[in-house]
């Protein structure tokens, strides 16, 4: 049995999700309520030590950073694959998503604006704007190496052609950040826009989304 702890606004707790239900796994999902921080509270720092989220039960283990829980779902549950046979496309799908998870999304991480704010005295708007500069450099260069895939000459409509791939589960999160919280316009994105479009209409993009958590809030 996997248990899947998470918050529902969460980018990284997001793109866990997806991945579970594009494999259709089971799954227990348990919530940390982030604005009452209970990610910091002892029990939770006994499965994950760093205070964050998400993080999966596996039998009673506990397993941290979604880019490994990713790719041990990926390994454990191979189908469907999430990622392309070829070694050299593998590397590729996997580079769109570490750009995400490495590059852009600890730039407008909560903890990384909360330090902003009041450990160096920006104000609300500057932080935002910090984190969307950030975000929206990183999706040039993401609309620049979908380009540059089979997606790019082709009619898509994933980050790497016809099937959604670890890139999309975690390219979807960044672009309802970047839409939500950014107001980004993925009209000067077209390929990044057929894929969150895409993702608006799947199942597996559908279950996973913020809204449709058990710990969402109206208007959140």
């Amino acid at each position: 049995m996997i248990t899947l702890i998470d918050y529902f606004r969460s980018g990284t707790s997001h793109r866990t999700r997806i991945a579970l239900h594009l494999k259709a796994i089971p799954f227990e999902h348990k919530t940390v309520d982030l604005r009452a921080r209970e990610h910091k509270q002892p029990a939770y720092l006994q499965i994950n030590p760093q205070g964050l989220v998400p993080a999966v039960l596996i039998d009673g283990q506990a397993l941290n950073q979604s880019p490994a829980i990713l790719e041990w779902l990926e390994e454990a549950y191979p189908e469907p694959a999430l990622l392309p046979k070829d070694p050299m496309a593998r590397a590729q799908v996997r580079a769109i998503a570490s750009l995400v998870a490495c590059d852009i999304h600890p730039l407008g991480n909560m903890r990384v604006l909360v330090s902003l704010r009041t450990d160096h005295g920006l104000s609300e708007p500057d932080a935002m704007a910090f984190a969307k500069r950030w975000c929206v450099e990183g999706l040039k260069a993401l609309e620049a190496m979908i380009a540059n895939g089979p997606s790019g000459a082709g009619p898509g409509p994933w980050c790497w052609g016809a099937a959604p791939t670890l890139a999309d589960c975690c390219v979807v999160p960044q672009l309802f950040a970047g839409v939500s919280r950014y107001a980004i316009d993925l009209a000067d994105y077209p390929l990044l826009a057929r894929v969150y479009a895409a993702s608006q209409s799947h199942p597996a993009f559908i279950a996973a989304h913020p809204d449709n958590q058990p710990d969402a809030l109206p208007n959140s």
